[in-house]
């Protein structure tokens, strides 16, 4: 049974419609995932189907007797009180099912499973906590259906973990927005879009969804060229002002008119953010050398620990730990923006560096968005080229007007796109990027995992996103207790094996016990060349699509060979003859590239 139904609901703001004439619904027991891009009205939805908000036209049916619970994506910045206190604010009216006594200990209950202290004031906990108090207190009230908006941002992976085990268990109806792609494939049973005013449902895993939806856009494009062809043909015809045969005009003229209908009411697909770096002269081999290193607080407390290892141009290294672990204190460490208590940080020659920080601090709110990137002047230079900037800034999604407005007003996506944008007119060499995931969209995701993929120089990478983790860095350094690091090669999932594997083999230490230090890397330019490149997202589907593509060139060629060894062909075709085995030299020449291409693409798999 639905637990919700959308009947042909519209909502538009003064603009292009954000729900145009939906249909939709979830029933009891799913765990739907929505896609969008950032502002595509992914919450607006949410708002709708919780009657926190109307539609202009259409039906929202929900189910009668059931309650829907939504966790918003910012943390309030006014809740107050105990844990306690939150958490039964939750609570729904008195249930005759259930005495005052029973909802107390079911309340104590949540509180302890949720891994929190009733007694805790809000206001002095971390981010990820305050989130598991919102969390405890949407469940509170016993939802048929939990709504989580970006629920993993800023949490840590030990949170995303224990949050994705606890929603397993819970086995509550779920419809929710996330970029964490890991999170998305251990949740979702179903997947829905929503493009340009319309929800489409994806009834596949994720990976299938990225290739038939890639499917689906191409199609898309091919009948709008072939629209636009025929528009641009009776454009021609109308322009000659057709006397003869009125009636039969008359007609083609009315066809005319609901084409040109249709090509106005058209709504273009919003476009990709162009990502390019000013990438600077190549640094020295050796980018950092670190020996011995340790800092820790007056107070005592030791986030570093004996730390030695060798970072050389090309590396791409995840730095990984729980929140308040040290990790954007290490950054600083490396970069010498911080003295350590013990040990030695050299660097190596011609570093130029850029640095994207978690708290957004390099946007100034004051100013325009213009202003942000181009500090009060017209243009900018990219690439070694002129660009006026807002040109410049429609690369990273930013029409015009909004280019105009002030920084303080943006949404974190695009915050997060005009620090991009900021940073990247800066030439580099070496990239240090704390959090950069949180609040973009997939697509803006695989972007910049193919930019960094790509990037000749060296990446120093803080994220919780796992599946960013796994196709961007080479390998990670990961604080592991004590303020001892492990040194692993890969990503998340190379690390968890390699956990595992000790673990089997009886090597695993307790949890909280010192790990192996990290071990000093070799250097040099042989050690440089033999890093080992991963598959970009973009390589990842075009080696899906080779296979077929091989196949029936294959086939075709198989067809015309045989066309051409037919005397009775050649002795009709005449010119056609020629043509066949024209094509037939060029098929010959795409299964060869296809083919090598495979080959290179197996390999890097």
């Amino acid at each position: 049974m639905a637990l919700f139904s959308l009947l042909d609901v519209s909502l538009a703001f003064g603009g292009p419609a954000v729900l145009d004439h939906v249909n939709f619904q979830v029933d009891a027991g799913e765990r739907v995932c929505l896609l969008g891009r950032n502002g595509a009205g992914k919450s607006t939805l949410m708002k709708v189907i919780t009657g926190d908000m109307k539609p202009d036209t259409g039906q929202v049916f929900r189910q009668p007797g059931a309650h829907f619970a939504r966790l918003v994506q910012e943390i309030p910045h006014d809740l107050t009180g105990s844990v306690h206190d939150i958490v039964s604010a939750g609570l729904r009216s008195a249930s005759a099912h259930e005495e005052d006594w029973e909802r107390e200990i079911r309340l104590e209950d949540l509180i302890n499973h949720v891994g929190l202290d009733s007694h805790a004031e809000f206001a002095s906990l971390s981010g990820g906590l305050k989130r598991r108090v919102l969390l405890a207190r949407a469940l509170a009230g016993q939802p048929d259906l939990l709504l989580l908006d970006e629920p993993t941002n800023h949490l840590d992976l030990a949170s995303i973990l224990w949050l994705e085990e606890f929603l397993l268990a819970e086995k509550v109806g779920l419809f929710f927005v996330t970029h964490d792609r890991a999170f998305l494939k251990k949740l979702a049973t179903r997947i829905v879009e929503l493009d340009r005013g319309v929800i489409t449902n994806w009834d596949c895993a994720y990976d299938t969804f990225l290739i038939r939806r890639q499917e689906r856009l191409e199609a898309e494009e091919r009948q709008r060229e072939a629209a636009d062809k025929k528009l641009a043909q009776e454009e021609e015809w109308a322009r000659r002002k057709p006397s003869a045969q009125r009636k039969r005009a008359g007609a083609r003229l009315h066809q005319l008119a609901a084409l040109r209908a249709e090509r106005r009411a058209r709504r273009e697909k919003a476009g990709n953010v162009n990502l390019r770096m000013n990438e600077a002269l190549p640094s020295g081999v050796k980018v950092i050398d670190v020996e011995h290193l340790s800092f820790a607080y007056p107070d005592g407390r030791v986030l570093v620990r004996d730390l030695s290892t060798t970072i050389i141009r090309g590396d791409k290294i995840g730095l990984i730990g729980p929140n308040g672990a040290g990790k954007t204190t290490l950054i600083k460490l490396l970069l010498g923006q911080l003295q350590p208590t013990s040990g030695t940080v050299a660097h190596g020659t011609n570093l130029e560096v850029v640095y994207f920080d978690q708290f957004r601090s390099a946007i100034d709110d004051s100013k325009t968005v213009a202003d942000n990137v181009a500090d009060g002047n017209t243009h900018v230079t990219i690439d070694g080229r002129t660009k006026h900037v807002i040109s410049y800034l429609q690369d990273f999604l930013f029409e015009p007007e909004r280019a105009r407005t002030p920084a303080r007003v943006l949404s974190g996506g695009e915050r997060n796109r005009l620090l991009l944008a900021r940073l990247f007119l800066k030439p580099a060499n070496v990239l240090v990027l704390d959090e950069p995931t949180n609040d973009l969209d997939v697509e803006t995701l695989d972007l910049l995992e193919d930019l960094l993929v790509e990037f000749p120089g060296t990446v120093l990478l803080v994220s919780h996103d796992r599946e960013f983790l796994d196709e961007v860095v080479t390998s990670s350094l990961v604080f592991e207790g004590d303020g001892v690091l492990g040194d692993y090669v890969g990503g998340y999932s190379d690390w968890q094996k390699e956990k595992m594997k000790q673990a089997t083999a009886g090597k695993a230490s307790r949890p909280g016990a010192p790990a192996t230090p990290a071990k000093p890397r070799a250097t040099g330019p042989v050690a440089a060349a033999a890093k080992s490149r991963k598959l970009s997202n973009k390589e990842r589907a075009e080696l899906e699509t080779l296979p077929a593509r091989i196949e029936a060139l294959e086939k075709e060629q198989t067809e015309l060979t045989a066309k051409l060894g037919d005397s009775t062909f050649y002795k009709s075709a005449g010119a056609k003859f020629a043509e066949v085995k024209a094509r037939l030299d060029t098929i010959e020449q795409e299964h060869a590239t296809a083919f090598a291409r495979w080959e290179e693409l197996e390999a890097l798999r």
